[in-house]
């Protein structure tokens, strides 16, 4: 796969998180993808992050904002910076209670790709600022 492809891929990726469209995202991801939660276990396979989608999107209402993507030469590997500008819309297990508070936070992800799918997906953001922001 080359740096273009991953970038082009990173960015389905991210429109597709925007749009809503659970189903053709899913599809992007490798059966056995890893999904390392930010401050938290690494979960494994298409249907655990299926699962982790359906608590975000019953929680959170969030949109990535001011998104850049980056590539490694050979497309193995990406990244990607961004703003989540979200909504905190229902509680979340072991979480501060949801009253629909906003929140913007700065966000980095790392990304595997392998045969043109997405094999890892890292998460990293400030968490005392979420809390803080809610």
């Amino acid at each position: 796969m080359s740096a273009d492809s991953t970038l082009a891929l990173l960015q389905r990726y991210y429109d597709l998180f925007n749009s809503g469209d659970r189903p053709t995202l899913l599809a992007l991801l490798t059966d056995d993808v890893v999904h390392d939660i930010n401050q938290g276990a690494s979960e494994v396979g298409r249907d655990a992050f299926t699962q982790f989608l359906h608590r975000m999107d019953r929680c959170y209402r969030e949109q990535v904002v001011k998104l850049v993507v980056f590539s490694n030469q050979d497309g193995s590997r990406g990244s990607a910076e961004f703003f989540i500008e979200g909504a905190y819309l229902n509680t979340d297990e072991g979480l501060p209670p949801a009253t629909g508070q906003t929140y913007w936070l700065r966000v980095g992800a790392f990304f595997e790709i392998q045969n043109g799918k997405i094999a890892r997906i890292t998460n990293y953001y400030n968490l005392n600022e979420w809390l803080a922001a809610v």
